[in-house]
């Protein structure tokens, strides 16, 4: 006999069934719990749309999460970690907005998460966001910006915010943890702002009001130096900033030592990453802040102040605390500069010396041979060697790969073209250069894909092929942007497959 041919059997099954439905909806089952006769036999199935709202949350939460978390400040702080990319941002969206469109409900739900991350890439998505948060204040509704905890702004050249649009959003977004503009806002540099509130002073104080700051990427649209109006910020924000991007892309005419007896030093107590794309006069400038925790900067001159004394006061005094060193200037680029100054610098600059704790460095693979010394190629001119650097992280492989082979048309078989990329990279495996090498990392996400997607050249193998034989002679492990090991073993099999 079959269990469902058991009217007993039956009979227990649907009091349970209703045991259950009265213990969760008392009152809506009342007239059924009531009723011991009712053939109606309720499903616990029935009760999933009344789940209480924190479990809803809980499970929208697990069906929209991104990875890596785009919240996770550990994440960002070494420079080697490849940082979110728009198209992930996209899918994240797409599969939020999905949702969002099951029930009014889960649309409820869903603001906080469609909010929470907002990745600002064309200005009339700026202006969108500014019109929704007017519109809600206008109408009396709960504004949406205070969900808001990271914003993202990174756009064209042609395609830059308007001033007012970023200021309302900071106006309602006051619980703000990570803040990114890169070179993303349409400022007037050169004449007066017509609205007070749109100022380059007034765009940062704004920021000010968001004690929860942990990671912040600034630029400077001001003539006046960077910490003249960024300074005030930092003392209020200091307290929980671990993250720190400064960009100017002007260069000031104060003097470096008449300006870093004037403006204040900020002490910046758990910050542990600094990424500076600034003149020499700000260089100085920063030597005298107080950062006890630093440990990771990357450097890109916008001066090519590298023989400036800003340079050197800053790593003066903050070098022995630098595990990792990244320096975006390739050497080709800071040699011409050095054979076009009028009084040529008498000695190399010792940078190694001034961070002998160094144990990562990062640099790009634009360099070129440099004639004063044709036996190899030093991953930069700044950096000849290092006692204790164990890793070197490369970047821009592809780009380089692409123009080298665009350069010397050849058979796709003939690895001819990647002569100069191979010995540059071999030229990190010099003993006396670099003695605790012991990893090299493609820090390219397209290099990987062009090594190991669905038809690889057959001359992109032989050069990794050529890169990992020599790697291996010297003992080092050759790593791709993932940090995991690149072997000959994934070569064969990507070159069956092709």
């Amino acid at each position: 006999m079959r269990p469902l041919d058991n009217p007993k059997l039956v009979r227990q099954i649907s009091r349970l069934f209703k045991a259950v439905s009265c213990t969760v909806h008392p009152k809506r089952r009342l007239d059924l719990c009531d009723s011991p006769r009712s053939p109606v036999i309720h499903s616990p199935a029935f009760d999933l749309p009344y789940l209480p709202a924190e479990i809803w949350l809980m499970i929208l939460r697990e069906a929209t999460t991104m990875n890596p978390d785009p919240f996770d400040i550990s994440l960002g702080l070494s420079f080697l970690e490849t940082p979110c990319e728009v198209a992930q941002y996209h899918t994240a969206m797409k599969v939020k907005r999905d949702l969002s469109l099951v029930s009014k409900a889960w649309n409820k739900y869903l603001q906080e998460y469609l909010y929470e991350f907002v990745w600002i890439s064309r200005a009339n998505q700026a202006k969108a966001l500014a019109l929704t948060l007017l519109t809600q204040f206008i109408e009396g509704k709960p504004s949406s910006g205070h969900y808001i905890r990271r914003l993202h702004m990174e756009t064209p050249v042609l395609m830059r915010c308007a001033t007012d649009d970023i200021r309302t959003i900071l106006d309602y977004a006051p619980h703000l943890v990570i803040y990114s503009d890169h070179h993303s806002v349409r400022c007037t540099r050169y004449s007066e702002f017509n609205d007070v509130r749109c100022s380059p002073e007034q765009m940062v104080s704004v920021l000010a009001n968001s004690n929860k700051l942990r990671r912040l990427s600034l630029t400077n649209y001001s003539d006046d130096p960077f910490p003249k109006h960024v300074s005030p910020l930092l003392r209020k924000t200091a307290a929980n900033l671990e993250y720190l991007e400064l960009s100017s892309p002007s260069i000031p005419l104060v003097s470096g030592h008449l300006f870093a007896s004037k403006s204040p030093i900020v002490s910046l107590p758990v910050l542990q990453s600094l990424k500076l794309t600034l003149d020499n006069t700000t260089f100085a400038v920063l030597a005298a802040w107080d950062m006890p925790k630093l440990r990771n900067v990357s450097v890109i001159s916008s001066d090519f102040g590298y023989a400036g004394p800003g340079f050197a006061y800053f790593f003066a005094a903050h070098g022995k605390k630098l595990h990792q060193l990244e320096l975006g200037h390739s050497s080709s680029l800071v040699v011409e500069h050095y054979l076009s100054l009028p009084p040529r610098p008498a000695q190399q600059i010792p940078l190694a010396e001034w961070c002998p704790n160094l144990k990562q460095f990062i640099c790009s693979a634009d360099a070129e041979w440099n004639w004063q010394n044709p036996d190899w190629i030093a991953p930069h001119v700044l950096l000849p060697g290092h006692k204790h650097l164990e890793l070197i992280g490369i970047r821009d492989i592809d780009k380089r790969l692409l123009d080298d082979a665009s350069a010397f048309p050849a058979d796709v078989e003939d690895d001819a073209p990647f002569f100069p990329l191979v010995e540059q990279i071999s030229s990190l495996l010099f003993n006396d250069a670099f003695p605790s090498l012991r990893y090299i990392r493609d820090l390219s996400r397209a290099s990987h894909s062009m090594r190991g997607g669905q038809r690889p050249e057959t001359r992109i193998l032989k050069f990794w092929s050529k890169i990992l034989s020599r790697c291996g002679e010297r003992q080092v492990w050759l790593e791709d942007f993932r940090g995991i090991n690149i072997t000959m073993r994934d070569l064969k099999r990507v070159g069956l497959t092709a």
